[in-house]
């Protein structure tokens, strides 16, 4: 590999051909500031905050679209250099309609800390602000274009990674919009929902509908009885709010936090992945079943359908791919149907009586929660759901010592799961989980996993393949005895499009399609602590992956608190009560 030499800040730094002044001054251990740079989507330069000064260059030039020649000698804090992104921030300042007092980012947010590591103490250029306009048409996403700094790294997100196109720039110069075309809302456009926009905003303008107050007030409420779930991926990552490493566990002390912020019980959302795994490796096997004897071969290759923004995707995109949607339910809806009539009953209460909090690291969880067929025990199943960023916020607003917190165990019956239904929380994991329960189902043999994982599926590579073999088959299912059962992983909307299409065109042909819209799968979600690159992303799926290990049961039709769910209640996995409860169907979109 071709090498340059380069000189930054006089110290020598030999980086490959092709890196930008960006990554050669992270190399160095330099750090650049930057606004609208977005790791591995093409840089755009807009923000002009990241200038350097490149000896024998007249002007300064941006670091993070400007690639390093041998031999050049770059400053990265010079006078000029400071003076200019002084400047710059300045002119954002006095554009944009802050109300930091009053910010859901005041003290998060990167103008602010930007300013204040300039030194900035006043503003010297006041003048007309942008015209604030509040967005509040989604379930799920709130926008504020008066805070907006048309960085364009919401553009970007929601182009170039999630191939959506709902926000784009509009007009020129002070009068520039960013959001969805024709000033329409976003609920009149594309929007999936996904929101990796409000987790690369750099400021307020893009945040998650706030549920906070919502669960407050039902907290508030004496008659009742108020449940919390929490998905995989918040045990990971949480503690990154509380000063953690990001991917270190906080799983013990996630469970004292909820109780002390008075839920009556706290469940695992984890229980409800590892009762998705089971009813989606039936239906996985129910489909290969009808490819074989009945030609139902439209039904294949079958497609996860636990990512809402995912689910959306198809809807507006993709209807064509609606019949190959798994008809599983997500986790979140599976856990709300069964509280709401399983441990409702247990209780001695109503549906309506039971208030059903889920916290997830996703935006879309929000939007999800509210789709009129996701009411299967005759009221809204899920109530209200929480980001990983709004749980951080009630756990500080109730003055709780987040590190001070002993560990403690989930509540019976819905706080026992095992290592596949944690694993949901990474790309891959929902693959890998669903194969162990179905290679069981076929085989009465466990999975064959070198060093406990399938490797071809544990990296963040944007689309991972496997292949099983499948042979020595219980009697039932030696019709399939020698096939190649083929499966494929896509995280990010962006690589889930390239994959549909070599489907679509017969390049590719796979059984079972795993697809998660966010970067990472749930580790990388929207609501998830902000700023998350790869290597805070490899961080948490290392803590579940480790998790999942150490855990005594790690395939999902092992936990016996799901055997007996099914034993007292919904009689056997793909049968009437679990299809009415856990399972449903969707319905193309209008595409604007």
């Amino acid at each position: 590999m071709k090498t340059h030499h380069v000189w930054i800040n006089n110290h020598k730094v030999v980086v490959p051909e092709g890196s930008t002044i960006l990554c050669a001054a992270k190399e160095a251990g330099i750090r650049i500031p930057t606004l609208c740079y977005v790791e591995g989507l093409h840089p755009i330069g807009a923000c002009r905050v990241c200038v350097v000064e490149v000896e024998g260059s007249r002007n300064l030039v941006t670091a993070c679209s400007t690639q390093v020649a041998e031999g050049m000698r770059i400053h990265t804090n010079s006078g000029r250099v400071r003076r200019a992104r002084a400047a710059v921030v300045e002119l954002l300042l006095s554009e944009h309609n802050g109300e930091c007092q009053t910010c859901e980012r005041n003290g998060q947010c990167e103008l602010q800390s930007l300013a204040a590591e300039l030194g900035i103490r006043q503003i010297r250029f006041p003048g007309q602000q942008a015209k604030r306009r509040l967005d509040f048409s989604t379930a799920a996403i709130v926008r504020d274009s008066g805070k907006c700094i048309k960085c364009r790294r919401c553009v970007s997100v929601c182009q170039e990674m999630q191939h959506v196109g709902a926000l784009s720039p509009q007009f020129r110069g002070f009068d520039t919009v960013i959001g969805p075309a024709f000033g329409k809302e976003l609920a009149s456009v594309s929007c999936v929902q996904c929101g990796q926009c409000t987790a690369i905003c750099p400021v307020g303008a893009i945040t998650e509908r706030d549920h906070v107050e919502q669960v407050w007030a039902a907290l508030d409420t004496p008659e009742n009885t108020v449940v919390v779930q929490t998905a995989p991926a918040i045990r990971a990552a949480l503690g990154e709010c509380f000063g953690y490493p990001p991917g270190t566990l906080v799983t013990g002390k996630m469970v004292a936090a909820l109780r002390r912020l008075g839920f009556d019980a706290v469940f695992d959302t984890t229980f409800g992945a590892d009762l998705t795994i089971i009813e989606e490796a039936h239906e996985l096997l129910s489909r290969l079943r009808g490819a074989f004897f009945d030609n139902l071969s439209d039904q294949l290759p079958m497609f996860t359908s636990c990512s809402p923004a995912w689910v959306n995707f198809v809807e507006y995109f993709h209807p064509e791919l609606l019949p190959r949607l798994s008809t599983c339910k997500s986790p979140q809806q599976m856990m709300g149907a069964v509280i709401k009539t399983y441990y409702a009953r247990k209780l001695g209460k109503r549906p309506e009586d039971v208030f059903v909090v889920s916290v997830m690291p996703c935006t879309a969880k929000k939007f999800e929660a509210t789709r009129p067929e996701m009411n299967a025990s005759g009221v809204r199943d899920v109530d209200a759901v929480l980001t990983t960023r709004e749980l951080a916020r009630m756990i500080r607003a109730a003055g709780i010592d987040f590190t001070a917190l002993p560990e403690e165990q989930m509540d019976p019956p819905l706080g026992l799961s095992t290592g596949a239904g944690v694993i949901f929380g990474h790309t891959g994991g929902v693959m890998e989980a669903a194969l162990r329960t179905a290679y069981e189902l076929l085989t009465g043999r466990e999975l064959p996993m070198p060093e406990q994982h399938l490797p071809q599926l544990a990296h963040l590579h944007g689309i991972k393949e496997a292949e099983i073999l499948l042979t020595d088959l219980r009697p039932e299912w030696r019709f399939l005895e020698g096939m190649t059962l083929r499966v494929a992983v896509a995280h990010s909307l962006g690589n889930a499009e390239s994959l549909i299409r070599s489907i679509l065109s017969g390049e590719r042909k796979y059984h079972f399609v795993e697809v998660m819209a966010c970067p990472g799968g749930c580790i990388g979600g929207g609501g998830q602590p902000r700023f998350t690159d790869n290597r805070i992303r490899a961080a948490r799926i290392a803590a579940l992956q480790a998790e999942d290990k150490s855990k005594p049961l790690r395939k999902s039709h092992l936990n016996p608190q799901v055997q007996q769910l099914y034993a007292e209640f919904l009689g056997e996995p793909l049968g009437v009560l679990s299809h009415r409860l856990l399972h449903t169907h969707y319905f193309q979109r209008e595409r604007v």
